[in-house]
């Protein structure tokens, strides 16, 4: 059985998209990723996307997606990242807030620290997840 999860921010265009491309990455294909942003942002953050490539991932080709009442009601898992009320409730569904800091305006310098973050709770999730 896999697992949808739903990662949701502001703008979808840092904290939610490296967790999406994490647990892609380590999730395989146990689990299903989706991420989205409540106001989403024309482009993919570059420090963003640089601190990956780091990590050998290749987020450059994602784009920024609006939240929709529907990505939260296929989801077994949401978990947000500063979105604060914009995100929809739905009961049955698991709500997570991780409280990290926002990479937006940042150098590659300052979104390291919230990347290795990101991913020990990644891999952390992965070991609940069924």
């Amino acid at each position: 059985m896999t697992s949808t999860v739903l990662f949701v921010c502001v703008h979808n265009a840092g904290r939610s998209q490296m967790a999406a491309a994490f647990l892609k990455h380590h999730g395989g294909a146990r689990v299903e990723v989706l991420s989205a942003g409540s106001a989403p942002a024309n482009t993919i953050n570059p420090s963003v996307v640089e601190a990956m490539l780091e990590v050998g991932i290749d987020i450059s080709a994602e784009v920024p997606k609006v939240l929709t009442n529907e990505a939260v009601q296929e989801s077994d898992v949401v978990i947000t990242m500063g979105c604060g009320d914009a995100c929809p409730f739905y009961p049955g569904k698991r709500y997570l807030d991780w409280k990290l800091d926002d990479p937006a305006g940042q150098g590659v310098e300052s979104v390291r620290p919230i990347r290795d973050e990101i991913e020990k709770r990644i891999l952390n999730l992965l070991s609940e997840l069924p």
